[in-house]
């Protein structure tokens, strides 16, 4: 099958035989996808392989066949996304968790719009752990997973801004007590829900919780940009 023009950005790549390169792409209408790029990295294919980084909004036409595509053209759809220092750091972290969460042609418009805004976010300079906490909330959303912000778990009244809430991942937000390692305040989890940024300590809460719910539906994998992402904060 024939699909021409349509939105994309990459993922990932990897060499794959000689030449040629492996990108893991995100599309719009057919979600996550192998790509094969022939011939890219020859002499000849280098000015098309410098289009095929990450981060770039792009535009493809591709030979769709079993669980590979071909990739015939690849085109800048707008001018490229600049993601320097740590929010290029941010950026690989949001690239790692769509490869990881996503099966292969299994499209989700909302995650395809909510990446492109959180790129477009990050390379403006916002603030990094806001928006990568808005992303990891709509991809939960956009996979299934929705959060429950709204009310308790166990009684099912409305979360109380003053209360200490633990978010479980298989029932949702509990009341606990503040020594509980993974209390939170109910305010961030409504700031969450209305999508309106936390102070500080919020966002460091609301990081921690969002760690272990992407844990959960990994199986208990740590993601690689985690180690990197503490790596480059030892450093400093």
């Amino acid at each position: 099958m024939l699909v021409e023009q349509q939105p994309a950005f990459v993922l990932h790549t990897r060499p794959y035989r000689e030449t040629s390169l492996l990108l893991e792409c995100l599309t719009r209408d057919y979600g996550r996808i192998g790509v094969v790029a022939r011939g890219v990295r020859s002499q000849r294919g280098r000015l098309q392989r410098a289009q095929l980084e990450p981060f770039q909004p792009l535009v493809l036409d591709l030979h769709m066949r079993g669980e590979l595509a071909t990739l015939r053209n690849a085109e800048s759809a707008t001018a490229s996304l600049r993601l320097l220092g740590d929010a290029g750091l941010a950026g690989l972290y949001v690239n790692e968790l769509v490869v990881r969460m996503t099966e292969r042609q299994d499209p989700h418009l909302s995650l395809y719009v909510a990446y492109a805004q959180v790129l477009s976010r990050l390379a403006t300079g916002e603030s990094l752990a806001w928006q990568l906490r808005r992303f990891e909330r709509d991809l939960l959303d956009a996979l299934g997973y929705a959060l429950q912000l709204d009310s308790d778990a166990d009684s099912g009244e409305s979360l109380q801004a003053d209360v200490l809430y633990a978010y479980r991942p298989e029932h949702g937000p509990v009341r606990c007590s503040a020594s509980d390692p993974g209390a939170l305040r109910g305010a961030d989890l409504l700031l969450l829900l209305e999508d309106r940024m936390p102070d500080a300590q919020g966002l460091h809460a609301l990081r921690g919780m969002m760690r272990e719910l992407i844990r959960f539906h990994l199986g208990g994998v740590e993601l690689r940009a985690w180690r990197v992402l503490r790596g480059a904060l030892a450093r400093r």
